[in-house]
């Protein structure tokens, strides 16, 4: 997997207290989930993905893939009652 950072995302989630390295790990996780993101996608295919990092650590990743490469538009912790909500209420889809 290549991942795409430039100036406009890299280090972006550092407010959520994500690092990158740490957002990357959840594509690695056997168990993770993909979700398609058609509320978010009018310019490109976006998707959201949950998994643990390597810490146990439960995130929502919001991405898409550009000539290949998959860059990370969002990371944050899913367990956070508002972000849970929404997505879950978004959810009424079948995983991909």
């Amino acid at each position: 997997m290549e991942f795409e950072w430039d100036k406009g995302n890299i280090g972006k989630n550092e407010k959520h207290q994500v690092s990158d390295e740490e957002a990357e790990e959840i594509f690695s996780d056997l168990d993770k989930a993909k979700y398609p993101d058609p509320k978010h996608s009018s310019v490109e295919p976006r998707y959201i993905l949950t998994g643990e990092t390597q810490k146990k650590r439960q995130l929502l990743i919001i991405y898409t893939i550009r000539n290949t490469r998959i860059r990370i538009i969002s990371a944050r912790d899913l367990n956070k009652k508002k972000e849970r909500h929404l997505y879950e209420k978004a959810f009424n889809i079948t995983k991909v």
